[in-house]
């Protein structure tokens, strides 16, 4: 009962009235006596006069309670940014038990639920023993499952549900993707142009620049997410490959996506590397590598999202709409281990390892895990 501190909300709730004891127990029908007690800690009203209390300070059971169901969006914030410092200090399970005892006192609070889902699938690869790492993602499915299925908010919704998929595609389960999102084609839409163009008109340009800035920008990313993907598809078509390719690198250089978001620029040159592989070109591959190197050793840490002298209004807009606001999702730590894992490990780029250049490239990776 640590979390029920029901005895000072009895206290302070009669005070603010202006009432005495006595008076509390002549409403309920009670001795003065058993009011004493609940204030003091020493014992707890009968159930059925719970309802009775609250009505009579006319505040929820919730707030009789001294219960808080819900977490501020700041509080889920600093509590995943915490608990994913600890996955890099603290031994996994027990953080992960930490991770399950929140779940459980805030299972009615969905935003939280979908976070701490959100850290498990970012920090799975950490469990030990063969089966551990799927069982982690599928205990973040289930909280996303149910993030969707009783939330009653659209938009957490739907990223329950794509982060249920995301968790169906690292357990392999490709089929289940496509029978859980469906076949619907895309829809062309985009309301942040039609607000921008409604402030403009009202003379709010202020707010139209700031809008547009935001779609821009997560646009930008969007489609360098998009054009990953579609490297990964189109490897057996050579043409299409260097044309996406192509245009991918066009669209980094262009918005200086190196510099606004690095981190979303790790998958794209790892999966450029993985196709240049796959088509049989050594030395291309290892180009990528060392652009992907350079991207991990250089100037990015902390590892954030930016604005710069052309986004200059992305930054409150990126604290404030985004769940995590503009930190990574992992400890510093574990990113820059991953960074060098996922070069060394990946068995697609086996045939490099014993190639200087590739050594070279491990050998910053490593240097870089030192911070």
């Amino acid at each position: 009962m640590q979390d029920i501190h029901m005895a000072k909300v009895i206290a302070r709730e009669r005070r603010k009235q202006g009432w005495t004891q006595s008076d509390v127990a002549r409403h309920l029908g009670v001795s003065k006596a058993a009011v004493s007690k609940w204030e003091t800690g020493q014992s707890y009203p009968d159930a059925v006069l719970l309802p009775r209390l609250a009505a009579l300070f006319a505040i929820s059971l919730d707030e009789l309670m001294g219960y808080a169901p819900h977490l501020s969006r700041e509080d889920i914030r600093a509590l995943y940014h915490q608990l994913a410092a600890d996955f890099s200090k603290r031994p996994f399970d027990e953080v992960m038990e930490e991770c399950r005892l929140k779940c459980k006192e805030y299972y009615a609070c969905f935003e939280l639920l979908c976070f701490m889902g959100l850290l498990m699938l970012n920090h799975h690869m950490l469990a030990e023993g063969p089966k551990a790492p799927s069982g982690i993602i599928r205990e973040a499915m289930a909280l996303f499952i149910r993030v969707k299925t009783h939330s009653g908010d659209e938009a957490l919704a739907k990223q329950a549900l794509n982060m249920e998929a995301l968790c169906l595609l690292a357990l392999g389960q490709p089929q289940e993707v496509v029978a859980l999102l469906g076949q619907a084609e895309p829809v062309l839409s985009s309301p942040e142009t039609l607000l921008a163009l409604a402030c403009r008109l009202t003379g709010d340009t202020a707010r139209a620049n700031r809008v547009m800035q935001a779609s821009l920008y997560q646009h930008a990313f969007a489609l360098v997410g998009s054009l990953t993907a579609y490297l990964e598809i189109s490897v057996q078509n050579p043409a299409r490959f260097d044309e996406t390719l192509t245009r991918a690198l066009t669209l980094i250089e262009s918005f200086e996506l190196k510099r606004l978001h690095p981190g979303q620029l790790f998958g794209f040159y790892l999966a450029a590397a993985q196709g240049q592989m796959g088509l049989g070109r050594r030395e291309e591959a290892l180009f990528m590598l060392e652009e992907y190197a350079a991207l991990a050793t250089g100037d990015i840490y902390p590892l954030k999202m930016r604005g710069d002298a052309y986004f200059d209004e992305v930054s409150p807009w990126l604290e404030e709409a985004l769940p995590l606001g503009n930190l990574a999702p992992r400890g510093e730590a574990g990113i820059r281990r991953d960074l060098t894992r996922a070069v060394a490990e990946q068995p697609a780029f086996a045939p490099l390892l014993k190639e200087p250049r590739c050594q070279s490239i491990l050998r910053k990776l490593r240097e870089n895990e030192d911070g």
